[in-house]
């Protein structure tokens, strides 16, 4: 699929989300970003597309929500007059032992992290059937393609995480004869989060085989790419910079 002319809906537009947004309208696309707290953000990202001579809308969503995820893609349509792509980025992430879980903690992490994937696609597929095809991109993680849990005080986080590896090979199956694809990247060390210490986040490069954090970008990459591809569906590529060899 060409990006040229393409519109791509992201769902959350800060961080990593920003570059993604960045590197797709550098290739041509216009861009819907959703937000649910981050509006300040969420605008500065559609700034940042609109520089680079090409449209954002930005729109408010709780993608955990069906008639938000509906009321988002008849946003896109409405502005932009189609749907390319989709690219689930709105995720939570956070540690609470296991003694401590509630069911509001397991209701977040699998909304957020995995729900919202399956709704935003649903709410995508008729704009993708009525263009002949499209592209939906989840976001996993490494550990959960990796098939190990590794760390305690994450249960709810990597059960989701996996759900999302099952999802994006259930829908590429599914939706293959409408030429959709399905695919999902895992990523490892991208960016540290704000409030890991300094010698945590050293660590962590250590750990990594290529020695470092990889930064927004390679995912940013990696989104193009499997937007960009058209025989590649059902598969998470990790990019962890080997971490998952260590």
């Amino acid at each position: 699929m060409y990006l040229k002319d393409s519109v791509v809906v992201i769902t959350g537009g800060k961080r990593i989300g920003r570059v993604v947004a960045q590197e797709l309208a550098r290739r041509g696309a216009d861009v819907v970003l959703s937000y649910r707290g981050s509006r300040t953000e969420a605008e500065q990202t559609a700034c940042d597309v609109k520089a680079q001579g090409r449209r954002a809308v930005v729109a408010a969503a709780d993608v955990s929500r069906t008639a938000d995820c509906e009321a988002l893609f008849a946003t896109a349509l409405s502005s932009l007059g189609r749907v390319d792509a989709v690219v689930n980025m709105a995720s939570v992430y956070g540690s609470r032992p296991f003694a401590e879980l509630t069911e509001a903690d397991w209701d977040r992490d699998l909304n957020i992290n995995l729900k919202a994937a399956f709704l935003c696609a649903q709410a995508a597929i008729p704009a993708m059937r009525a263009l002949g095809g499209g592209r939906i991109v989840n976001v996993a993680d490494w550990l959960a393609r990796s098939g190990r849990p590794a760390y305690h005080g994450f249960l709810s986080y990597y059960v989701a995480k996996s759900g999302v590896i099952a999802l994006t090979e259930a829908l590429a199956l599914e939706l293959a004869p409408d030429r959709i694809l399905v695919n999902a990247i895992a990523p490892g060390p991208i960016l540290p989060p704000p409030e890991m210490a300094a010698e945590e986040v050293e660590a962590v490069a250590r750990l990594t085989p290529l020695g470092r954090w990889g930064g927004a970008l390679e995912i940013a990459k990696a989104v193009i790419g499997l937007i960009e591809t058209d025989f590649i569906t059902g598969e998470t590529i990790r990019v962890d910079g080997g971490r998952h060899l260590a």
